[in-house]
């Protein structure tokens, strides 16, 4: 069976229709996996090994010159990347116009189908008119997670339920056996991932300040990425007031993914980042400051804290008693290992 995702963003939402593809590893072990991603989330999916065959999408690149020759002519390869094989099964868990079109473009198999969503859920920017392209629409619950929702579309169309815990199934040894980043220290570190696009998604400043004095405590270095100038900016006040912080350069993608796969504990707000580290189990806290917790909060792990909600802050308290909680956990497992050795 050839199966076809087009799911093309965005970081956290790619990551987050990863347990899909385990589904449907798990029930068909045989099946062909390909996926239509952003360009820039290549690498990410990659890490996946139940992906077969990854076809780049650069829609946000080619908009800036849609009518220069060499963006017809990618387009053209990509066109006839994407219809290489007949699928099956085509998916797009996006429900957007542009991805119902990339639907519509893939290559059908005899009694293939296409199969999307049937509905939005709450505050999604789901377009009805996606709809069009499918032979098969999965209506889903209004309040439904972003990870349960993909499993959802794919057990509908495939004959199974989705039960059990979201399996993510990233594996960094390909990448992990390159030489390390300069930047990437030997010992046991935070990260906050405190910048996100929507200033109402933020935490305080102070905040931040108060837990990264807390972590100096349990010897912890913070380590402190950035994705814009402003947010670069914030964090350099930051490690000012933080005497165990250091600002980190700009980082590709997969050093970013990195920073999160091998970090002791990861404080972070409602962004891609943050939903990276929560994906790979690692102590993480989710701070939910103005957007809905339901929607991804981590909920298949008990190394997962999420806190806060729509319109409610996590408070400095809260946050501080999540760090002791997965801080002493990790303190146990590693005495269970050493009582082992």
């Amino acid at each position: 069976m050839n199966i076809l995702i087009v799911r093309v963003s965005s970081l956290g939402d790619v990551v987050h229709n990863m347990p899909m593809v385990s589904d449907i590893r798990r029930h068909y072990p045989d099946a062909n996996i390909d996926w239509v991603v952003e360009e820039g989330y290549v690498s990410l999916v990659r890490l996946n090994p139940d992906v077969r065959r990854i076809i780049p999408f650069a829609l946000r690149r080619w908009r800036k010159n849609l009518f220069s020759l060499a963006t017809r002519n990618e387009m053209s390869e990509f066109r006839s990347l994407l219809r290489l094989e007949e699928y099956d099964l085509v998916f797009d868990t996006q429900g957007l116009l542009k991805t119902g079109i990339v639907m519509r473009m893939a290559r059908l198999a005899p009694n293939g189908k296409r199969v999307g969503l049937a509905n939005a859920t709450e505050g999604s920017g789901y377009e009805p008119i996606s709809r069009v392209f499918h032979t098969m629409s999965v209506a889903v619950g209004l309040r439904t997670h972003a990870v349960l929702r993909a499993r959802q579309v794919a057990a509908k169309a495939l004959g199974y339920s989705a039960e059990g815990p979201a399996d993510f199934n990233l594996q960094m040894a390909g990448v992990a056996s390159k030489q390390s980043p300069l930047w990437l220290t030997k010992q046991p570190y935070a990260v906050f991932f405190h910048g996100t696009a929507r200033a109402e998604k933020q935490w305080a400043f102070d905040n931040w300040v108060s837990i990264a004095r807390l972590l100096a405590t349990f010897d912890l270095q913070v380590l402190l990425p950035w994705g814009s100038e402003d947010e670069k900016k914030t964090a350099e006040k930051m490690a000012e007031k933080m005497p165990n912080a250091r600002v980190l350069p700009r980082l590709p993608l997969m050093e970013a993914v990195m920073l999160a796969q091998r970090a002791a504990l990861v404080v972070g707000v409602d962004t891609g980042l943050t939903h990276v580290a929560a994906a790979f189990n690692r102590p993480t806290i989710e701070l939910y400051c103005d957007s809905p917790r339901w929607k991804t909060e981590g909920d298949w792990s008990a190394n997962i804290i999420n806190l806060g909600d729509e319109g409610t802050s996590p408070t400095v308290d809260e946050v501080e008693r999540a760090v002791h909680i997965l801080l002493h956990s990790m303190d146990k497992i590693d005495a269970s290992r050493s009582d082992v050795v």
